[in-house]
């Protein structure tokens, strides 16, 4: 484990095959995310795909820090991987919790809600990146 967060980078690349395969068997399915009176249907191939284009980008520059010897903070490491990756367990499971009765309207409004919450920790802790290489870069340039 402690390995993962010294080399971040094989995390992001190891992880792309099983999204594309999980995308690829998945073919057809759709997402539907609704905002008010405008529905967004996407293919999960497609966000199988895009998925896979934003972690390699991540993975790569990890990689690149890495083979530059510049280094990068372990706990903005450790928070990027967490959120990210507890994003993306989290509410493929939390949306299977979607109670169909017309009963139980309040509480999928607050499992929305929850599931609403946590990818808007995901896409902030998407920030962490670009923030940890700029303070890996520093770091550095000041010890030389």
């Amino acid at each position: 484990m402690n390995q993962l967060f010294k080399k971040p980078h094989l995390i992001f690349l190891l992880t792309i095959p099983i999204i594309m395969l999980i995308g690829f068997l998945s073919r057809g399915a759709v997402l539907d995310i609704n905002i008010h009176d405008t529905y967004y249907i996407i293919d999960y191939f497609y966000l199988a795909t895009l998925i896979s284009i934003l972690f390699g980008i991540i993975g790569l520059g990890y990689w690149i820090m890495q083979k530059v010897n510049r280094k990068l903070s372990k706990w903005l490491n450790w928070a990027h991987i967490v959120l990210t990756f507890g994003g993306v367990i989290l509410v493929p499971i939390l949306n299977q919790l979607y109670r169909k009765e017309i009963i139980e309207y309040k509480f999928n409004n607050n499992l929305t809600l929850v599931i609403t919450v946590i990818i808007l920790l995901m896409i902030l802790g998407q920030l962490i990146f670009p923030i940890n290489i700029i303070y890996g870069l520093i770091k550095n340039r000041k010890n030389q």
